[in-house]
C-alpha cells in the first residue's frame, strides 16, 4: 500500500493494536504480515507528523523489522541497528506503540535506540558504522560463555562507508564468529546488479540445498586441496559475475543477495536459511528509503526528517514573527563559504556526509570541483584536509562537533602537530534539542583548548560567526569556529569581511561588582541577568588564545567573575580563565557557569538551558546565591 498523505488522526490499526512485544507477532500466520507491514507503516507516519523525527530510513525497513523480530527470538537474541534513524518501526513493535507520541519530547522516548529504554534496545547508537563492532562483541561474548544466542547487525550502505565498518569486517571474519550481517542498500547503490538474475542466485546461494551441496562438496574435496582450491574459486568468480559480493566473500564473509528488501516472504525464508548457518554471514538487500509514502520516494534527502505537522493557520493571522526570518548559523556558514571561494580560488569544502545539514550545497553546486563529500569518514577528511594544506589550498573542513570526536587523534596529529593551514567550521556545537546526548556538542572547548597551535573562536551572534570564520581563513595554522544549531539572535550580518584581531575580546556593557564572561551564543542570556545586576559583560570571542588583558583588568575592579559558556565546565573556558588567574596569583572568587557533568537527554533546546541553569534566570540564580555565599564567608572571616 502506498499513502499520499501524512494522517492527522490515529489510523485504525487492528492487526499492529494486538502486539504489545515481539512475542505476539511471532505467533501471526506468514500471510498476515503484509497487513502488519501496511499498519505499521500507516501508523509510523501519523506518530512522525505529531512528533516530528526521522522518517524516511524508518519507512525503508518496516518489512525488515518485522521479519527479523519474527524470525529472532528477541531480545534474547540481540539486534543491533546502526545510526539508529531507522529504529522506530523496532520501537513500535517492541512495546512503546502507545509512546511514541513523546518521541524526542523531554522525558519521552528518545529519537535512537537506547539501553535504558527497553531491554529491546541492545546497543545505544546515534553515531554511524558502529554496529559490526558491537554485535561482534555480543557475539563472541555469547560464544564465551556458553549461550546459543544469535546476534544480528544491520547497517545502511552509508554507514558502510566508514573505516570502521571494515575493521570489524575484517575481525570478524578472523574470528569466526556467528553472526549475521544485514546491508541494507537504500542510497548510494554499491551494486547495479538488483534484477531478476542476481535475485534467483542469491534465493539458490541461501536454499538449504546449495548450503548442503557447499558443506558435502568442501568435505569430499578438502582432502584433495588442488580440487578444492579449483571448485571454491569457481564458486568466487560465479558470485562475482552475478552479485557485488567478491570483497565481502574475501573478507571471509558468506555472502548472499542482493534481494529486496520489501519482499517480506523473500525475507523471511532467506533469513531464516542463513540463521542455521555458521560463520559470519552478510546478507545484501535493497530497499527505497521512504517506501510507501509517495512524496519521500521522491524526496528521500528532504525526508529524511520532518518537522512537527502544525495545523495550517487562519486566514486572519498575525503577521509572522521575526525569528521565522533570521538565517540559521548553516546559512550563515554556507553564505561565507561562497563569498570566500569567490574571492580565494584555494578554498576546499570537505564534509563528512553533512552537505545538507552544514549548509554547502549552494556550495557544491557553484564549486563542485572544490567540493568534496568523502562519505562518513570523519578521520579521512580530517587527514584529508592536512595532506591538501601541505600543498598549498586552503581547506575548510564542515563537521559537526560531536563527529569531529571521531577524528579526534587525526586532529591532533595530522593537523596541529604539523601547524598545517585548516580551517574547521564546528556545527552543532553546545545542545541540541531534540537529537539527545549523541548528537549534542558538550566537549569541544574542552578537547580543542588543550591542543597547541589551535585557535578556537566562539561567536556570540551571526555576524561575528562570519567574521570569525573570515578571521580563521586568513590566520595560517588550524583554527576552529563553532556555532550551534539553528537560529542566532538575529544580528546584522556585514556582508564585508574583516578579520578579527586573535585573541581580543570586547565590553558590551560596563558595570560593577559582578563581570560576566561570555563564550559564545550565550551572550543574550547574559545581558539580560547583568541588567538586573548592574555586571560588566564581556564578549570573550576567543576560547584560545585568551584575552589575558582583559581578564587582569575585569580581575582588578570586579569583586566577582562569572564564566559563561554552552560547553561542559569540566576543562572549559571557565577552566582557562581560573588557570590564568591562578597562574598569575591573582585572587578573586570566580563562578565556572556550563553544562553540567552529565549526558542531558533530549527535548526542547530552551527547557534543557534552562534546566542547566543557563536561561538568564538561571544565570541571575547562580551569580545570587554565589554572592550570598560569599557573603556569609566575609561576614564569617569578620567574627573570627
Amino acid at each position: 500500500m502506498k499513502f499520499t498523505n501524512i494522517p492527522s488522526s490515529r489510523p485504525d490499526t487492528p492487526l499492529l493494536n494486538s502486539i504489545d512485544a515481539p512475542a505476539q507477532l511471532r505467533e501471526l500466520e506468514q500471510d498476515q504480515l503484509p497487513q502488519l507491514a501496511d499498519e505499521l507503516r500507516e501508523y509510523m507516519l501519523y506518530t512522525v507528523g505529531q512528533t516530528g523525527g526521522h522518517f524516511g530510513a524508518g519507512l525503508g525497513v518496516v518489512e525488515l523489522t518485522i521479519a527479523l523480530h519474527y524470525i529472532f527470538n528477541t531480545p534474547e537474541d540481540r539486534i543491533v541497528w546502526d545510526v539508529g534513524h531507522q529504529s522506530y518501526p523496532h520501537k513500535i513493535l517492541t512495546g512503546r506503540r502507545d509512546d511514541m507520541l513523546s518521541m524526542r519530547h523531554q522525558d519521552g522516548l528518545a529519537g535512537f535506540p537506547k539501553r535504558s529504554e527497553s531491554e529491546y534496545d541492545t546497543f545505544g547508537v546515534g553515531h554511524s558504522s558502529t554496529s559490526i563492532s558491537a554485535a561482534l562483541g555480543m557475539a563472541i561474548a555469547a560464544e564465551q560463555q556458553g549461550i546459543d544466542r544469535k546476534t544480528v547487525a544491520v547497517i545502511g550502505d552509508g554507514a558502510m562507508t566508514a573505516g570502521m565498518a571494515f575493521e570489524a569486517l575484517n575481525h570478524a571474519a578472523h574470528t569466526n564468529a556467528n553472526m549475521l550481517v544485514i546491508l541494507n542498500d537504500n542510497q548510494m547503490s554499491i551494486s547495479q546488479n538488483t534484477g531478476g538474475l542476481s535475485t534467483y542466485f542469491a534465493k539458490i546461494w541461501a536454499s538449504k540445498t546449495y548450503t548442503s551441496l557447499r558443506e558435502n562438496s568442501k568435505k569430499v574435496l578438502g582432502k584433495i586441496p588442488p580440487a578444492w582450491e579449483i571448485a571454491r574459486r569457481a564458486e568466487e568468480h560465479m558470485k562475482g559475475m552475478v552479485a557485488p559480493g567478491t570483497l565481502f566473500e574475501e573478507l571471509g564473509f558468506n555472502y548472499i543477495g542482493p534481494i529486496d528488501g520489501h519482499d517480506i516472504s523473500s525475507l523471511i525464508n532467506t533469513i531464516n536459511n542463513m540463521a542455521k548457518m555458521s560463520g559470519p554471514q552478510l546478507l545484501h538487500i535493497f530497499t527505497q528509503k521512504g517506501n510507501g509514502f509517495a512524496p519521500a520516494e521522491e524526496d528521500p534527502v528532504g525526508y529524511h526528517a520532518i518537522n512537527k505537522i502544525e495545523a495550517a493557520p487562519p486566514l486572519l493571522s498575525t503577521p509572522e514573527s521575526p525569528k521565522a526570518n533570521k538565517p540559521k548559523y548553516q546559512k550563515v556558514f554556507g553564505d561565507w563559504l561562497c563569498d570566500m571561494a569567490e574571492q580565494d580560488d584555494k578554498l576546499i569544502g570537505i564534509t563528512p556526509a553533512m552537505g545538507e545539514g552544514s549548509g554547502m550545497i549552494e556550495f557544491s553546486e557553484r564549486f563542485p570541483e572544490r567540493y568534496h563529500d568523502v562519505a562518513i569518514a570523519e578521520q579521512h577528511a580530517v587527514t584529508l584536509a592536512a595532506g591538501m594544506a601541505c600543498d598549498g589550498l586552503k581547506p575548510v573542513v564542515a563537521i559537526y562537533s560531536t563527529f569531529l570526536q571521531r577524528a579526534y587523534d587525526q586532529l591532533i596529529h595530522d593537523v596541529a602537530l604539523q601547524n598545517l593551514d585548516v580551517l574547521f567550521g564546528i556545527d552543532r556545537a553546545g545542545l541540541v534539542g531534540e537529537d539527545g546526548p549523541t548528537h549534542a556538542g558538550c566537549f569541544d572547548l574542552s578537547y580543542l583548548r588543550c591542543i597547541p597551535n589551535m585557535v578556537v573562536m566562539a561567536p556570540s551572534d551571526e555576524n561575528e560567526t562570519r567574521q570569525m570564520l573570515y578571521t580563521g581563513f586568513q590566520y595560517r595554522g588550524p583554527a576552529a569556529v563553532r556555532y550551534p544549531r539553528g537560529t542566532g539572535p538575529g544580528a546584522a550580518i556585514d556582508p564585508m569581511m574583516r578579520a578579527l584581531e586573535i585573541g581580543k575580546g570586547v565590553v558590551k556593557r560596563k558595570g560593577s561588582g559582578i563581570a560576566i564572561l561570555s563564550f559564545g551564543t550565550l551572550l543574550e542570556e547574559a545581558m539580560v541577568a547583568a541588567e538586573s545586576l548592574d555586571a560588566t559583560v564581556a564578549d570573550m570571542r576567543f576560547v584560545k588564545p585568551l584575552d589575558e588583558a582583559l581578564i587582569a583588568e575585569l580581575a582588578s575592579n570586579h569583586e566577582l567573575i562569572v564564566t559563561l559558556e554552552e560547553n561542559v565546565v569540566a576543562g572549559g573556558a571557565g577552566s582557562a580563565v581560573s588557570e590564568y588567574l591562578i597562574s598569575q596569583t591573582i585572587t578573586v572568587p570566580t563562578l565556572q557557569l556550563g553544562l553540567p557533568d552529565t549526558f542531558i537527554d533530549h527535548g526542547k533546546h530552551k527547557d534543557l538551558l534552562a534546566e542547566c541553569g543557563l536561561s538568564a534566570n538561571g544565570i541571575l540564580q547562580s551569580i545570587e546565591n554565589r554572592l550570598a555565599l560569599l557573603g556569609q564567608t566575609l561576614k564569617q572571616q569578620a567574627l573570627k
